[in-house]
């Protein structure tokens, strides 16, 4: 005795083959559709749990970054390299510097001893010295801003950019040149005039013993 087809509730009747291939097709496509999303779910869930174990594991430095090159063992190194007596500003602890190296223009022609400073207020000046150098160098440390004046500072001359009023001056908001012999010193940056001040009174004492 055959068995009676199954009366589906929401029909009241028996399925036709093609509405029982139909519902099947349908079925398979939300399993399918049920079954991507549960891998994307998965992924995320994968990828956020190795981001928390990465950023756990890995090291981090604690609040603000506490700048220690040492500067006076760069200069010994960089001075018999370039084969020059370089000048080395002696500051205050409170002084520190982010970097202390040799560095090569643009154009290859001029290498300058390069420090760059973190005043105690938090500031930022950078110390170039060249040798022989051109004015294009200068001009190009100075993004070809104008010089507005000169400063004297223990009897030596220093040409002054003031470039605090303008908006794209970004870390040359205010600068110092001077020259002595075959050695140019630029000093750049965003402190105030009296920490430029300290820092340039330091290198005109080297400058003058350097005579």
């Amino acid at each position: 005795m055959s068995k009676k087809p199954k009366i589906v509730a929401e029909l009241g009747r028996p399925e036709t083959p093609a509405e029982t291939a139909a519902r099947k097709q349908e079925n398979s496509r939300l399993y399918k559709s049920r079954k991507t999303i549960n891998n994307l779910v998965y992924s995320l869930l994968v990828t956020v749990g190795l981001v928390a174990v990465i950023y756990f594991l890995v090291p981090r430095a604690e609040g603000e970054p506490n700048w220690q090159v040492d500067y006076i063992s760069e200069s010994q190194v960089a001075s018999q390299s370039l084969g020059e007596d370089l000048l080395v500003p002696a500051m205050p602890e409170q002084w520190r510097a982010n970097a202390a190296e040799l560095r090569n223009a643009a154009n290859g022609q001029v290498t300058s001893w390069y420090i760059g400073f973190i005043t105690p207020n938090d500031k930022f000046i950078a110390f170039n010295e060249a040798f022989d150098a051109n004015e294009t160098w200068v001009s190009n440390e100075l993004k070809d801003y104008p010089a507005t004046g000169e400063v004297t500072i223990d009897g030596q001359v220093w040409t002054e950019y003031d470039n605090r009023s303008m908006s794209d001056a970004g870390n040359v908001q205010y600068a110092l040149v001077t020259s002595s012999g075959r050695s140019t010193v630029v000093l750049f940056g965003t402190a105030d005039n009296a920490e430029f001040l300290q820092l340039a009174t330091s290198i005109t004492a080297d400058l003058r013993s350097a005579q």
